[in-house]
């Protein structure tokens, strides 16, 4: 057995397809298949089941998935701990955070790392929440990103950005005329909501006493599609103020409190207190602790 085999079931695992691990990996499909066969040979059990084009892990592949990964994230930390030996940060800075805070909130502050660790290679795993807290529990990633409150005693959690939640609504809209409006006036127009995640467990409190006239018109799970379709005028909705400012800026947009209610939406940098992290990550924990990341203010941002 080598890393190679175990990258490749990996692949395999997640994609449940070998022609599309093959293609993550660089190997043609008889090639991932020879690996997977080398594996199932060495330990003895089939480790897929196989049903036309669809492939699941066997019972004995999902006990071998946890072991995998284990071994690919302890190979990986040896990596970067040889490689951390010199003066200055190199290897690669493993973080994970999903869609909004990689488009919204981290670009400038990896171009600040980036300038000042040339030698660091950034490795972002995206994904919700809850997926990049578990991540880092495992050992997989170095740093995650999270939607606070983070409640795990082997977590370390410094708050690093802090958001109003608005109505974002496309500049023809009747409700664009208002300061500000009610949740009973939002209530009255189709919505566009997110998918899951802690925006959406706070819009399905907000407006649960409307329910029975409430009208979904879409759920997405990317934040740049929700703006895209309350421009075009789909619906409207409600998310984190500061992701609208081109919006705003170019007039396509406006953003409108909401009253008698203020819905935050705060992130966390958050690690293992347990594990010694590579230089490359403490680096950038001295980075985005001590940078001034904006902690908007939503009344701010509308105005500007």
């Amino acid at each position: 057995m080598d890393f190679d085999q175990l990258l490749t079931f990996l692949e395999v695992a997640k994609l449940g397809n070998f022609s599309r691990a093959g293609e993550k990996v660089y190997r043609s499909q008889s090639a991932v298949s020879a690996q997977i066969r080398q594996l199932e040979q060495e330990y003895g059990e089939r480790l897929f089941d196989r049903s036309g084009k669809t492939v699941r892990l066997s019972p004995a592949g999902e006990v071998l998935l946890e072991y995998a990964q284990r071994m690919v994230a302890l190979r990986n930390e040896s990596l970067r701990a040889v490689a951390d030996q010199g003066e200055t940060p190199k290897g690669t800075l493993s973080i994970g955070a999903n869609e909004a805070t990689c488009l919204y909130v981290l670009p400038d502050v990896f171009s600040e790392y980036i300038q000042q660790y040339p030698q660091v290679q950034i490795s972002v795993y995206r994904n919700f929440s809850r997926k990049i807290l578990q991540a880092v529990e495992d050992g997989v990633i170095d740093l995650g990103i999270a939607t606070l409150p983070v409640k795990s005693p082997s977590l370390k959690v410094h708050s690093i950005f802090r958001d109003q939640l608005m109505l974002f609504v496309p500049t023809r809209h009747p409700l664009a005329s208002h300061d500000s409006v009610t949740v009973e006036e939002i209530a009255d127009y189709p919505l566009i909501f997110p998918k899951t995640g802690y925006t959406r467990q706070q819009l399905d409190k907000l407006f649960r006493p409307y329910n029975s006239k409430l009208r979904v018109s879409m759920e997405i799970p990317s934040v740049g599609l929700i703006k895209s379709f309350v421009v075009s005028g789909v619906g409207i909705s409600l998310l984190s103020s500061s992701f609208a400012q081109d919006e705003v800026r170019s007039g396509k947009g406006k953003l409108l409190p909401i009253k008698n209610v203020e819905l935050w939406r705060e992130l966390g940098l958050v690690y293992r207190t347990d594990r010694t992290l590579p230089r490359a990550a403490t680096t950038f924990i001295d980075l985005i602790r001590h940078r001034p990341i904006p902690k908007k203010s939503a009344l701010k941002s509308h105005k500007a």
